[in-house]
């Protein structure tokens, strides 16, 4: 049974250029209107997008996860910047069947945003790690979501930093999207799983190699896929690269390959690595 989480800790760090982060449970509906505020500004979502408040109070009643980070470098108390909200994590619970098991409880992480002068700093890695230990502390040992596999940087964080693998791809995962961000393509979606105490994932967090085997294939990600979503003169090559990379995952994943590692090449371009990977204690493909 999964509990409304106890976590009360939090945790502060500095950024390289002095700036005071903490990172705890949101608690006020001050806080949690906050992140309504930041996923506009983020994603540019029109009202039929947007996670009203009310979600977000539902997610931490019933087991999910509310995470803030916020700036408290400010010297005064007194400054409206203190205690600032500069980004969140979300994550919705759930459970899954399993064969010759009882039910597996797991996290959905379902939003991370972090402010745009903050994004350099490591912090949203910092959340997902505040959503690892509270999850650890609840007995929870997965924790999925899903991520555009067009873009480079988040998938760096998924699969490189933090030791997810992915099995699975759904094309047009959220139907139509006002997100200035997908440039109007649809809402292709990896499904990540973080197995939160597997010895791949220690190795990730720790910067040791956590690559099993040969790499059988790879898949590219153009360094310039970012300018090609937000330019209409250039976006049909954004969906020319997804529509073939569509087509090259789910033949992978149909092959029993599974995503065990990315890296940028010398140019920028992403490049997802995959492999035979069956070195996980539970069945969670088709997430």
């Amino acid at each position: 049974m999964i509990a409304e989480s106890p976590l009360t800790a939090e945790e502060t760090f500095q950024t390289r250029d002095g700036r005071t982060i903490q990172i705890r449970t949101c608690e006020s509906f001050e806080e949690l209107d906050a992140c309504v505020q930041l996923q506009v500004e983020t994603w540019g979502y029109a009202d039929g997008d947007v996670i009203p408040r009310r979600a977000f109070i539902v997610a931490r009643r019933i087991g999910g996860q509310v995470i803030g980070a916020f700036n408290v470098s400010a010297s005064e108390k007194s400054d409206p910047e203190n205690g600032s909200l500069i980004g969140f994590a979300m994550a919705l619970p759930g459970i899954r069947s399993r064969e010759n098991a009882s039910p597996m409880p797991y996290l959905h992480s379902h939003m991370l945003a972090v402010r745009a002068a903050y994004r350099n700093d490591g912090v949203g890695r910092r959340l997902k790690l505040f959503q690892r230990i509270e999850a650890l502390r609840r007995g929870i040992e997965l924790m999925e979501w899903t991520f555009d596999p067009l873009e480079i940087k988040n998938s760096f964080l998924n699969i490189h930093r933090l030791g997810a693998i992915v099995r699975s791809y759904t094309p047009n995962f959220y139907g139509v999207s006002s997100s200035r961000l997908q440039g109007g393509l649809p809402t292709d979606r990896l499904h990540a799983e973080w197995h939160l105490r597997s010895a791949r994932v220690e190795a990730s967090l720790t910067g040791k190699s956590s690559q099993p085997g040969t790499i059988e294939e790879t898949i590219l990600i153009p360094h310039q896929i970012g300018e090609w979503k937000s330019s209409q003169e250039h976006i049909g090559r954004a969906l020319a690269v997804q529509r073939e990379n569509r087509q090259r995952f789910e033949s992978a994943f149909s092959r029993g390959l599974t995503v065990i590692g990315f890296r940028k090449d010398v140019e920028g371009n992403g490049i997802f690595e995959l492999a035979p990977f069956e070195d996980q204690p539970f069945e969670t493909r088709g997430l």
